[in-house]
């Protein structure tokens, strides 16, 4: 156990698997940065470069982004005709095909069949199950959430993302976007609440503190830098997407940054490590 006044830091790229270019800035932000997680897309086209990658670096805890959201499926369309289009494409549209989640009780099966297809697919890898998180944060869904922890035993998984990003520090740290944070530090933490207990009766361990929600896509070298100083004690995740935005992979890699995590004595560590 840490002591009380440690804080400890998860430093996590969502995204890996989409394309090899996405895995190359990750492993990158993790060879000569901070970075040292990633959530792992299994059904995408940079995933056996990926996996390879991985296997390359063992320091990586590399976790399941669950995708039931702008993606591709494990199962077939004949399978899931519910999910996916004729080609195994999710919806676009998060929204809408949310709504269709909770309210279409009839497609639980085929939710939970693809969910576990995405399980046995990142088992067959042969890495260990770092966490489990989402794409667009998709396992915090009512419906989806009751069904992984329904089977949660059977998943394997015994750390998750939850997601308490500070609107009070965001405002303090960034501007603009008010709505947008706002609205999302106000839903994100509703969900995660209701969350709490039924992961605590599994034994599923997560941080107190997530950040990266609320400064979504527009992480850099100085939000970072003013993050550092005022994470709070215990335990944190931060995650970005550095494949997809330069500044952030720049961030992630920034001398200045790698200095004041030294400096203010945050320790770096993985999910496995809670």
């Amino acid at each position: 156990m840490p002591a009380i006044d440690q804080r400890r830091l998860i430093v996590n790229a969502d995204d890996f698997g989409l394309s090899p270019a996405v895995n190359a800035a990750i492993i990158r932000a993790h060879r000569e940065g901070v970075l040292t997680t990633a959530s792992l897309m299994v059904n995408e086209p940079g995933f056996a470069d990926a996996v390879q990658l991985a296997r390359a670096n063992p320091r990586l805890g590399v976790g399941l982004h669950l995708t039931l959201l702008r993606g591709r499926a494990a199962c077939s369309p004949r399978e899931i005709p519910g999910l996916v289009d004729a080609r195994g494409n999710f919806s676009n549209q998060p929204v809408g095909a949310g709504l269709k989640y909770f309210f279409r009780r009839s497609l639980a099966p085929q939710l939970a069949l693809e969910i576990a297809a995405q399980f046995d697919k990142f088992r067959s890898t042969g890495l260990k199950l770092d966490h489990l998180n989402g794409h667009l944060h998709i396992h915090l869904h009512p419906s989806v959430f009751r069904l992984l922890t329904q089977g949660g035993r059977d998943f394997g998984f015994r750390n998750v993302r939850l997601l308490h990003d500070s609107f009070a520090l965001s405002r303090r740290l960034a501007r603009g976007r008010w709505f947008y944070r706002a609205t999302h530090a106000a839903i994100f933490h509703w969900l995660s609440r209701r969350a709490r207990a039924p992961l605590r009766q599994f034994g599923i361990k997560h941080t107190a503190n997530t950040f990266g929600l609320l400064q979504d896509s527009l992480v850099d070298e100085e939000y970072l830098l003013n993050l550092l100083p005022v994470l709070p004690a215990g335990d944190s995740e931060f995650y970005a997407h550095p494949g997809q935005f330069p500044p952030e992979l720049a961030a992630l890699v920034s001398p200045r940054v790698r200095a004041l995590v030294s400096k203010l004595g945050i320790r770096l560590i993985r999910h496995q490590d809670l």
